[in-house]
């Protein structure tokens, strides 16, 4: 289909969440992962539009892959649902000219910094493309890393309705990404291409990016750029980054190329603070199992200190007699299945008795002290070092994981909170305070959280704040995710079962 009543029609029939591949045609298996991994979810419409705005004039646009017939049996054989190829008139009825700006910090490097106008035109073309189709979720290959972050930024800037999927680089035998442009290669050509991805994967987080440059050189290829970026922001950075991206772009003969491997120095971490009673236990449990990561319950660990400062009848406002406590304290956190957690204490199981009204009463007294913070502190960051985590409680990132790759701070209002916290007595069968009286308790901890001298409850300034009131659990979850995909690659940390 081509015309704007053909794709009208086809959005008219849809009973499910529209998927949409956007493309410039010339598919391969990489496209065709795409069109794969997207019908999992729902139908799919697969655009093909050779998109004249980012073509430069010295570019291919003229010989770019235009394969319609060949397009449509892949896309059909993948589990397309339809594919739209409209014409220039019909994207662009004003005339192709780029009527929005990509993000400047995101295109001063890699691709931007060689191609002027390059973003402009994607970022043109695929807000127009989502004006028309309004699909439910838009998916990208990471293989294009740098415009999969620039769309992911046009997305956020317009409040545009749409769920940005990402998809791992999918690669030929010889570890070339494939691309549309690969069919340019003569086999001598090919056998040369092959240095690209190559070089780049004998590459470690110490590497110079000058012996990368050797060794593309060497091969036969005119290097455009190698550069070591932050996945986030497309700045240059170092070994200080714990996950950070190496891209280059190359010539083979006429032919353009770019590739990039992600360099780790550890796991990803993720950090998610907040307010007593946000349920930050609940959806971070759920999160970690998703995206198969290690569930740290350090608000767990804290209240297993309450309950044991209780137990042995100290003071819990004396930090002197808490001490010799911690000392020979032995904190096992357990995972069991359906998402479970045990908690020992001393070879104690304490996991519903941390959970008391008593011991909910008292645990900001004890956590306030000095010497409680730098012990479990301590505890956290050591399980903490390989990464591969998730934490949450008050201060995982501002004190504990300062450098997590994603951070949270989870919260919801005192109303909501003290409904949840209502709820939660209920069902664990203590007895439910009127709700005025659970909503003063909370404010108070509120405040003492925030006012604590060590380690206080703040917000981190790079973290992102999620309001939860009115939302599901499940859509809590998927925020998470998103923004974890938004900075973590599926080639990082592929998601469990996909």
């Amino acid at each position: 289909m081509s015309t704007q009543a053909d794709l009208d029609a086809f959005l008219s029939r849809l009973a499910q969440p529209l998927q949409f591949v956007p493309t410039m045609g010339g598919l391969h298996d990489g496209h065709g992962e795409l069109i794969r991994r997207a019908a999992a979810h729902g139908p799919v419409l697969v655009s093909v539009f050779v998109n004249p705005l980012q073509f430069g004039p010295a570019e291919d646009f003229d010989r770019y892959p235009r394969s319609l017939e060949t397009d449509l049996s892949l896309a059909d054989r993948c589990g397309a649902a339809a594919l739209w190829a409209p014409s220039v008139q019909m994207i662009y009825p004003d005339g192709a000219c780029p009527s929005r700006n990509a993000a400047d910090g995101l295109q001063q490097h890699l691709c931007g910094a060689g191609r002027p106008g390059h973003f402009d035109g994607v970022v043109t073309v695929v807000a127009r493309l989502l004006h028309l189709v309004r699909p439910a979720s838009l998916w990208l290959g990471e293989k294009d890393w740098q415009q999969l972050v620039i769309l992911r930024r046009l997305v956020a800037d317009l409040c545009i309705p749409v769920k940005v999927q990402g998809v791992a680089t999918v690669r030929e035998a010889d570890g070339l990404a494939m691309s549309s442009r690969n069919r340019y290669l003569t086999p001598a050509e090919r056998h040369q291409a092959a240095t690209l991805p190559a070089a780049l994967r004998a590459a470690d987080a110490t590497t110079p990016l000058d012996i990368i440059r050797s060794m593309l050189s060497a091969a036969g290829l005119e290097v455009e750029y190698v550069e070591r970026v932050d996945p986030i922001t497309l700045q240059p950075c170092g070994s200080e980054t714990a996950i950070s991206l190496l891209a280059a772009a190359v010539r083979c003969g006429t032919t353009r190329l770019i590739d990039h491997v992600f360099l780790m120095t550890r796991q990803p971490l993720v950090a998610i603070d907040g307010p007593a009673g946000a349920g930050k236990s609940t959806v971070t449990r759920a999160f970690a199992e998703r995206m198969g990561l290690i569930y740290l319950d350090t608000g767990a660990m804290y209240r297993s200190v309450t309950w044991l400062v209780q137990k042995s009848g100290v003071d819990p406002t004396d930090a002197a007699a808490i001490t010799p406590l911690l000392q020979s304290l032995d904190l096992q956190l357990r995972s069991l299945p359906c998402s479970g957690q045990q908690v020992l204490v001393n070879g104690e199981d304490v996991s519903e008795a941390i959970r008391s009204p008593e011991v909910t009463g008292l645990v900001s007294v004890v956590a306030a002290h000095r010497c409680v913070r730098q012990a479990l502190t301590a505890q956290q960051k050591a399980m903490g070092a390989k990464g591969g985590l998730v934490a949450e409680g008050r201060d995982i990132g501002t004190a504990v994981f300062p450098d997590a790759d994603l951070k949270v701070f989870l919260t919801a209002t005192v109303g909501e909170r003290a409904r949840r916290r209502a709820l939660d007595l209920e069902q664990r069968g203590f007895p439910v305070p009127e709700r005025s009286e659970l909503e003063a308790q909370i404010a108070e901890r509120d405040r003492l959280d925030s006012t604590r001298e060590e380690a206080p409850l703040v917000k981190a300034a790079d973290a992102v704040e999620l309001i939860t009131d009115g939302m599901s659990i499940d859509a809590v979850i998927d925020a998470l995710v998103e923004q974890f995909r938004s900075r973590v690659a599926e080639e990082v940390w592929p998601t469990p079962g996909d």
